[in-house]
């Protein structure tokens, strides 16, 4: 169990109170228009999805409204999707600065805070399953102690 900024259990499974679709979508395209003027990570977007970035914002809505609403539409895979960059723990602490300050201006405390709480297991998860950041499992391999 997570807690908001107000100190209210944020459940891991059950659908986010106070959250919609629009409001989704709103959160996304105000993240990704900052994303964009980022100097870090602006070029890795643009150079990774000039080409199709209204698809990936229709991804990004649908990921976070299955994470946000349980509606099951997403159906990537995000380990995959990243894998070909060369990503460090930094850009993703970049990513994280942005995605918190546009979750904090776009959406109310207690719906900031789930979205917060769920990008930073997100962002967790993404650099364990890339072997990067602090909490990479860096296996020697087979044969090799």
């Amino acid at each position: 169990m997570a807690y908001s900024a107000t100190n209210r259990s944020i459940s891991i499974i059950a659908p986010a109170r106070g959250v919609t679709e629009a409001l989704i979508r709103r959160l996304v395209e105000t993240f990704y228009g900052r994303v964009l003027q980022d100097p870090d990570l602006g070029p890795i977007f643009k150079q990774a999805l000039s080409h199709r970035w209204d698809e990936h914002l229709g991804i990004m809505v649908d990921f976070w409204s299955s994470i946000a609403l349980r509606t099951g539409r997403y159906h990537g895979k995000p380990h995959v999707a990243h894998a070909a960059f060369d990503l460090t723990p930094d850009l993703f602490g970049r990513w994280l600065e942005l995605f918190e300050a546009t979750a904090r201006d776009v959406c109310e405390p207690d719906v900031a805070a789930f979205f917060i709480d769920r990008a930073q297991r997100i962002a967790e998860s993404l650099q364990i399953g890339l072997g990067i950041g602090p909490k990479a499992l860096n296996l020697a391999p087979a044969g090799r102690s």
